[in-house]
């Protein structure tokens, strides 16, 4: 398993993968307080030409608070980025045939799923936490952020989704032939539970919840409130992990 799991790494790696993830997460990173210290010069420039078209514009307040309202509006589309990029995982191993070999030299699938699961995971700590850490670092050197409230756990609760769906993402890669379908049954389950959501008596217990880290920024809502949906993404993911582990021990290779 410790060799297979060098091989995922290496090969995440060499295809520029790696590289190109850590590029784009450390952008976002610097981009999120870079943004909100620019906004007061966009707005200058602006001022013109709106005020000729009939608008006013009012002093604007930046702080830390808004650098971290343009995380939580760039973190999504980084996630979906990681996502597209690993959506592959499994699959091209089906096409290139290169799991037969491995497995008839006596590999367990089930090592073979767990160093591919954690790959996944790891992969997605590290670049998270390397975005929110610059960003952190940033807010703290030009605000403080002795103005939000929690921004660890808002922090975590993402996270944890990100942790979440790409459990769904290993379960519908045991299951699919190509990264379509695995895209697909991904991104389908996701807006059901995201659908699910919009409902106020379930929103609580879900794990599209967690995508509303900001509002334990501001205070909108405490911590209390997302214990519910902690507990259902980890034993979701947890269950998906293991459901994987199932059919992968079954699927024809």
């Amino acid at each position: 398993m410790r060799a297979f799991l060098k091989k995922e790494w290496l090969e995440a790696v060499r295809t520029g993968r790696f590289w190109l993830l850590l590029l784009i997460f450390i952008l976002m990173g610097i981009m999120n307080p870079a943004m909100a210290k620019l906004t007061p010069w966009m707005m200058e420039i602006m001022s013109d030409s709106l005020a000729d078209a009939g608008f006013m514009l009012t002093a604007v307040t930046i702080d830390a608070m808004t650098s971290w309202t343009q995380f939580y509006k760039n973190i999504p589309l980084g996630f979906v980025i990681f996502v597209l990029l690993n959506s592959g995982s499994f699959t091209a191993e089906y096409q290139k045939g290169t799991l037969i070999p491995v497995v008839t030299k006596g590999l367990a699938r089930r090592k073979i799923a767990a160093a591919k699961a954690l790959q996944l995971e790891a992969l997605w700590t590290v670049l998270y936490v390397l975005c929110f850490c610059i960003t952190y670092g940033y807010n703290e050197y030009f605000w403080g952020n002795d103005i939000v409230q929690s921004p660890l756990l808002g922090a975590i609760c993402f996270w944890l989704f990100g942790i979440w769906t790409l459990a769904l993402m290993v379960l519908f890669s045991t299951v699919s032939r190509n990264n379509i379908q695995v895209l697909l049954g991904t991104g389908a389950a996701a807006f059901g539970v995201y659908a699910l959501g919009l409902f106020p008596k379930l929103s609580p217990l879900l794990p599209a919840k967690l995508m509303d880290g900001m509002a334990l920024l501001n205070g909108a809502a405490e911590p209390t409130d997302y214990m519910a949906a902690i507990a259902a993404a980890g034993g979701t993911a947890m269950l998906a992990i293991g459901l994987g582990a199932v059919c992968f021990e079954r699927k024809e290779l």
